[in-house]
Protein backbone atom coordinates (compact mmCIF):
# COMPACT_ATOMS: atom_id res chain seq x y z
CA UNK A 1 0.00 0.00 0.00
CA UNK A 2 1.10 3.57 -0.67
CA UNK A 3 1.75 6.25 2.06
CA UNK A 4 -0.79 8.97 1.94
CA UNK A 5 0.63 11.98 1.05
CA UNK A 6 0.96 14.94 3.61
CA UNK A 7 -2.35 16.49 4.01
CA UNK A 8 -4.45 13.75 2.76
CA UNK A 9 -6.24 10.86 4.82
CA UNK A 10 -6.00 7.42 4.91
CA UNK A 11 -8.59 7.31 2.28
CA UNK A 12 -6.26 10.20 0.01
CA UNK A 13 -8.66 12.43 -0.27
CA UNK A 14 -7.24 15.83 1.26
CA UNK A 15 -8.30 16.57 4.44
CA UNK A 16 -9.92 20.44 5.61
CA UNK A 17 -7.09 21.55 6.95
CA UNK A 18 -5.53 21.90 4.13
CA UNK A 19 -8.35 23.52 1.67
CA UNK A 20 -8.45 25.53 4.87
CA UNK A 21 -5.17 27.01 3.32
CA UNK A 22 -6.02 26.67 0.16
CA UNK A 23 -9.10 28.99 0.46
CA UNK A 24 -7.31 31.47 2.50
CA UNK A 25 -4.37 31.91 -0.39
CA UNK A 26 -7.09 31.95 -2.86
CA UNK A 27 -9.12 34.42 -1.13
CA UNK A 28 -5.36 36.83 -0.81
CA UNK A 29 -4.40 36.08 -4.31
CA UNK A 30 -7.70 37.60 -5.30
CA UNK A 31 -7.75 40.48 -2.60
CA UNK A 32 -4.07 41.82 -3.75
CA UNK A 33 -5.16 41.48 -7.28
CA UNK A 34 -8.14 43.20 -6.79
CA UNK A 35 -5.46 46.22 -5.71
CA UNK A 36 -3.64 46.02 -8.42
CA UNK A 37 -6.40 46.75 -10.99
CA UNK A 38 -9.81 48.46 -11.28
CA UNK A 39 -13.60 47.71 -12.10
CA UNK A 40 -14.24 45.31 -8.85
CA UNK A 41 -13.40 42.40 -10.73
CA UNK A 42 -11.25 40.36 -8.66
CA UNK A 43 -13.41 41.23 -5.18
CA UNK A 44 -16.07 39.25 -6.30
CA UNK A 45 -14.04 36.10 -6.01
CA UNK A 46 -12.00 36.93 -2.80
CA UNK A 47 -15.55 37.36 -1.57
CA UNK A 48 -16.24 33.78 -2.27
CA UNK A 49 -12.99 32.21 -0.81
CA UNK A 50 -13.37 33.75 1.99
CA UNK A 51 -16.55 31.94 2.64
CA UNK A 52 -15.03 29.15 1.30
CA UNK A 53 -12.09 29.75 3.55
CA UNK A 54 -15.12 29.86 6.69
CA UNK A 55 -16.98 26.90 5.39
CA UNK A 56 -13.95 24.83 5.11
CA UNK A 57 -12.96 25.97 8.89
CA UNK A 58 -16.56 24.94 10.03
CA UNK A 59 -15.32 21.27 8.17
CA UNK A 60 -17.89 21.42 5.74
CA UNK A 61 -16.84 19.04 2.58
CA UNK A 62 -15.16 19.89 -0.24
CA UNK A 63 -17.99 19.18 -2.49
CA UNK A 64 -20.42 21.51 -1.17
CA UNK A 65 -17.52 24.45 -0.59
CA UNK A 66 -16.95 24.45 -3.85
CA UNK A 67 -20.24 25.36 -5.83
CA UNK A 68 -20.78 27.54 -2.89
CA UNK A 69 -17.29 29.36 -4.00
CA UNK A 70 -19.22 30.05 -7.31
CA UNK A 71 -22.13 31.06 -6.14
CA UNK A 72 -21.37 33.46 -3.87
CA UNK A 73 -18.61 34.99 -6.45
CA UNK A 74 -21.26 34.93 -9.18
CA UNK A 75 -24.11 36.85 -6.56
CA UNK A 76 -21.16 39.20 -5.62
CA UNK A 77 -20.21 39.85 -8.97
CA UNK A 78 -23.73 41.13 -10.22
CA UNK A 79 -24.08 43.02 -7.13
CA UNK A 80 -21.49 45.00 -8.13
CA UNK A 81 -22.13 45.38 -11.78
CA UNK A 82 -25.44 46.58 -10.69
CA UNK A 83 -23.94 49.38 -8.34
CA UNK A 84 -21.72 50.05 -10.57
CA UNK A 85 -24.14 50.79 -13.52
CA UNK A 86 -25.87 52.96 -11.19
CA UNK A 87 -23.60 55.15 -10.15
CA UNK A 88 -22.69 55.84 -13.36
CA UNK A 89 -26.49 56.55 -14.15
CA UNK A 90 -26.28 59.56 -12.15
CA UNK A 91 -22.52 60.87 -13.37
CA UNK A 92 -22.61 64.53 -13.91
CA UNK A 93 -21.51 65.27 -17.30
CA UNK A 94 -18.05 67.69 -16.76
CA UNK A 95 -15.96 69.59 -19.33
CA UNK A 96 -17.91 71.05 -22.42
CA UNK A 97 -20.22 67.54 -22.49
CA UNK A 98 -21.99 69.73 -19.89
CA UNK A 99 -23.14 72.53 -22.19
CA UNK A 100 -24.83 69.72 -24.32
CA UNK A 101 -29.10 70.37 -23.79
CA UNK A 102 -28.53 74.62 -22.63
CA UNK A 103 -30.01 77.54 -25.39
CA UNK A 104 -28.22 79.90 -26.74
CA UNK A 105 -28.58 83.34 -28.33
CA UNK A 106 -27.09 83.16 -31.55
CA UNK A 107 -25.18 86.78 -31.89
CA UNK A 108 -23.86 86.40 -36.13
CA UNK A 109 -25.82 83.88 -38.56
CA UNK A 110 -24.43 80.26 -38.14
CA UNK A 111 -23.66 78.51 -41.21
CA UNK A 112 -21.78 75.95 -41.99
CA UNK A 113 -20.88 76.37 -45.54
CA UNK A 114 -19.62 79.64 -45.07
CA UNK A 115 -17.70 78.67 -41.50
CA UNK A 116 -18.97 81.46 -39.41
CA UNK A 117 -21.33 81.74 -36.29
CA UNK A 118 -21.13 82.54 -32.95
CA UNK A 119 -23.71 82.28 -29.91
CA UNK A 120 -24.03 83.41 -26.78
CA UNK A 121 -24.09 81.21 -23.90
CA UNK A 122 -24.57 82.96 -20.28
CA UNK A 123 -22.17 85.45 -20.75
CA UNK A 124 -19.61 84.58 -23.02
CA UNK A 125 -19.81 84.09 -26.65
CA UNK A 126 -18.73 80.72 -28.33
CA UNK A 127 -17.65 79.89 -31.92
CA UNK A 128 -20.97 77.95 -33.28
CA UNK A 129 -21.55 75.75 -36.57
CA UNK A 130 -24.76 73.83 -37.90
CA UNK A 131 -25.62 70.63 -39.51
CA UNK A 132 -28.74 72.14 -40.32
CA UNK A 133 -30.15 75.39 -42.61
CA UNK A 134 -28.40 78.80 -41.39
CA UNK A 135 -29.87 80.49 -37.96
CA UNK A 136 -29.74 83.93 -38.27
CA UNK A 137 -28.92 86.51 -35.66
CA UNK A 138 -31.24 86.68 -32.25
CA UNK A 139 -32.99 83.74 -32.55
CA UNK A 140 -32.43 81.03 -29.66
CA UNK A 141 -31.06 77.88 -30.60
CA UNK A 142 -30.01 74.51 -28.45
CA UNK A 143 -26.49 72.86 -28.52
CA UNK A 144 -26.78 68.91 -29.72
CA UNK A 145 -22.68 68.54 -29.41
CA UNK A 146 -19.34 70.26 -28.82
CA UNK A 147 -16.92 69.81 -31.66
CA UNK A 148 -13.27 70.98 -30.77
CA UNK A 149 -14.26 75.13 -29.33
CA UNK A 150 -17.37 74.94 -31.38
CA UNK A 151 -20.79 74.19 -30.04
CA UNK A 152 -23.08 72.45 -32.80
CA UNK A 153 -26.36 74.24 -32.35
CA UNK A 154 -29.85 73.35 -33.61
CA UNK A 155 -32.77 75.95 -33.93
CA UNK A 156 -34.77 75.98 -30.40
CA UNK A 157 -37.92 74.53 -32.05
CA UNK A 158 -36.12 71.98 -33.16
Amino acid sequence: MVAPLRGEGEDGVMDNELWRWIWLGVAAVFGIGEIFTAGFFMLPFAAGAVVAFILAWLDVGAVIVLPVFLVVSVLVLVLIQRVVRRGDEKAVPVGANRFVGRRVLVLERVDRVAGTGRVRLDTESWRATTDGDPLEPGGEARIVEMRGTRLVVVPEDQ
